[in-house]
Protein backbone atom coordinates (compact mmCIF):
# COMPACT_ATOMS: atom_id res chain seq x y z
CA UNK A 1 0.00 0.00 0.00
CA UNK A 2 1.43 3.41 -1.18
CA UNK A 3 -0.10 5.65 0.87
CA UNK A 4 -3.87 7.39 2.46
CA UNK A 5 -5.53 7.40 -0.85
CA UNK A 6 -8.79 9.33 1.44
CA UNK A 7 -10.90 9.10 3.96
CA UNK A 8 -14.42 8.69 3.52
CA UNK A 9 -17.35 10.56 5.21
CA UNK A 10 -20.72 9.22 5.44
CA UNK A 11 -23.28 12.94 5.50
CA UNK A 12 -27.15 13.15 5.01
CA UNK A 13 -26.59 16.54 2.47
CA UNK A 14 -23.80 17.05 0.57
CA UNK A 15 -25.43 20.54 0.10
CA UNK A 16 -24.89 21.24 3.92
CA UNK A 17 -21.75 19.27 4.26
CA UNK A 18 -19.87 20.64 1.58
CA UNK A 19 -19.54 24.25 2.46
CA UNK A 20 -18.45 23.06 6.26
CA UNK A 21 -15.72 21.08 4.84
CA UNK A 22 -14.86 23.75 2.56
CA UNK A 23 -14.97 26.39 5.33
CA UNK A 24 -13.46 23.46 7.78
CA UNK A 25 -10.47 22.34 5.12
CA UNK A 26 -9.98 25.91 3.96
CA UNK A 27 -10.02 24.67 0.75
CA UNK A 28 -12.63 24.28 -2.29
CA UNK A 29 -14.55 20.72 -3.13
CA UNK A 30 -12.89 20.25 -6.28
CA UNK A 31 -15.02 17.13 -7.81
CA UNK A 32 -18.78 16.03 -7.33
CA UNK A 33 -19.54 12.55 -8.53
CA UNK A 34 -23.14 10.06 -8.62
CA UNK A 35 -21.33 6.54 -8.40
CA UNK A 36 -24.62 5.30 -9.77
CA UNK A 37 -23.67 1.10 -8.87
CA UNK A 38 -22.88 2.19 -5.63
CA UNK A 39 -25.88 4.72 -4.68
CA UNK A 40 -23.89 7.39 -3.87
CA UNK A 41 -22.88 11.29 -4.27
CA UNK A 42 -19.44 12.14 -3.65
CA UNK A 43 -17.63 15.65 -3.33
CA UNK A 44 -13.71 15.27 -2.63
CA UNK A 45 -11.29 17.43 -1.19
CA UNK A 46 -7.86 17.54 -1.24
CA UNK A 47 -5.73 17.76 1.53
CA UNK A 48 -1.87 17.21 1.14
CA UNK A 49 -1.40 14.14 -0.74
CA UNK A 50 -4.40 12.69 0.85
CA UNK A 51 -8.24 13.13 0.05
CA UNK A 52 -11.27 14.02 2.04
CA UNK A 53 -14.28 11.84 0.62
CA UNK A 54 -17.92 12.86 0.97
CA UNK A 55 -20.73 10.18 0.28
CA UNK A 56 -24.64 10.94 0.18
CA UNK A 57 -26.51 8.17 0.05
CA UNK A 58 -29.50 8.54 -3.56
CA UNK A 59 -31.33 5.58 -2.38
CA UNK A 60 -32.98 5.60 1.37
CA UNK A 61 -32.38 1.56 1.59
CA UNK A 62 -28.57 2.56 0.25
CA UNK A 63 -25.38 1.42 2.13
CA UNK A 64 -24.40 4.63 2.95
CA UNK A 65 -28.62 5.56 4.00
CA UNK A 66 -28.18 2.61 6.64
CA UNK A 67 -25.11 3.15 7.46
CA UNK A 68 -25.70 6.48 8.71
CA UNK A 69 -29.26 5.74 10.27
CA UNK A 70 -27.44 2.85 12.27
CA UNK A 71 -24.06 4.88 13.10
CA UNK A 72 -24.93 8.66 12.12
CA UNK A 73 -23.06 10.65 10.11
CA UNK A 74 -19.03 10.63 10.31
CA UNK A 75 -15.70 8.80 9.37
CA UNK A 76 -16.70 5.58 7.47
CA UNK A 77 -13.95 4.06 5.64
CA UNK A 78 -10.49 4.31 4.75
CA UNK A 79 -9.14 4.15 1.55
CA UNK A 80 -5.30 3.04 0.50
CA UNK A 81 -3.74 3.47 -2.70
CA UNK A 82 -2.09 0.25 -4.51
CA UNK A 83 -0.49 -0.14 -7.74
CA UNK A 84 -2.02 -3.28 -8.45
CA UNK A 85 -5.19 -3.86 -6.92
CA UNK A 86 -5.48 -7.16 -8.14
CA UNK A 87 -2.14 -8.38 -6.45
CA UNK A 88 -2.92 -6.73 -3.58
CA UNK A 89 -6.15 -8.67 -2.98
CA UNK A 90 -4.52 -11.54 -3.61
CA UNK A 91 -2.01 -11.00 -1.02
CA UNK A 92 -4.59 -10.14 1.37
CA UNK A 93 -7.40 -12.94 0.70
CA UNK A 94 -4.32 -15.27 1.02
CA UNK A 95 -3.21 -13.70 4.63
CA UNK A 96 -7.35 -14.17 5.84
CA UNK A 97 -8.69 -11.28 5.38
CA UNK A 98 -12.54 -11.48 3.97
CA UNK A 99 -12.97 -9.53 0.58
CA UNK A 100 -16.39 -7.91 0.00
CA UNK A 101 -16.21 -7.85 -3.29
CA UNK A 102 -14.81 -10.89 -5.45
CA UNK A 103 -12.96 -8.48 -8.26
CA UNK A 104 -12.59 -4.65 -8.21
CA UNK A 105 -15.25 -2.50 -9.09
CA UNK A 106 -15.33 1.05 -10.70
CA UNK A 107 -14.95 3.47 -7.58
CA UNK A 108 -15.84 7.42 -7.74
CA UNK A 109 -12.79 9.11 -8.68
CA UNK A 110 -11.34 7.18 -11.74
CA UNK A 111 -10.48 4.52 -9.70
CA UNK A 112 -11.08 0.63 -9.51
CA UNK A 113 -12.11 -0.47 -5.60
CA UNK A 114 -12.25 -3.34 -3.16
CA UNK A 115 -13.38 -3.14 0.34
CA UNK A 116 -12.18 -5.35 3.17
CA UNK A 117 -14.69 -6.63 5.99
CA UNK A 118 -14.63 -4.47 8.69
CA UNK A 119 -14.84 -7.42 11.19
CA UNK A 120 -10.97 -8.27 9.88
CA UNK A 121 -9.81 -5.06 10.81
CA UNK A 122 -10.71 -4.07 13.92
CA UNK A 123 -13.99 -2.74 12.62
CA UNK A 124 -12.77 -0.42 10.56
CA UNK A 125 -13.86 -0.66 6.93
CA UNK A 126 -10.85 -0.71 4.82
CA UNK A 127 -11.10 0.13 0.55
CA UNK A 128 -8.16 -0.34 -1.72
CA UNK A 129 -8.01 1.79 -4.83
CA UNK A 130 -6.24 1.89 -7.66
CA UNK A 131 -6.48 4.56 -10.44
CA UNK A 132 -7.68 3.27 -13.46
CA UNK A 133 -5.68 3.35 -16.44
CA UNK A 134 -6.79 1.92 -20.12
CA UNK A 135 -5.08 -0.94 -20.10
CA UNK A 136 -6.56 -1.78 -16.83
CA UNK A 137 -9.85 -0.93 -17.51
CA UNK A 138 -9.53 -3.25 -20.93
CA UNK A 139 -7.85 -6.40 -20.02
CA UNK A 140 -9.45 -7.54 -16.86
CA UNK A 141 -7.31 -10.62 -14.75
CA UNK A 142 -8.54 -13.96 -13.59
CA UNK A 143 -8.33 -13.96 -10.00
Amino acid sequence: MNKIEHIGIAVKSLETSIPLYEALLNTPCYKTEEVTTEKVRTAFFAVGESKIELLESTDPQGVIARYIEKKGEGMHHIAFAVEDIYAEMERLRAAGFELLNPEPKPGADNKLVCFLHPKGTTGVLVELCMEVKRETSEVRREM
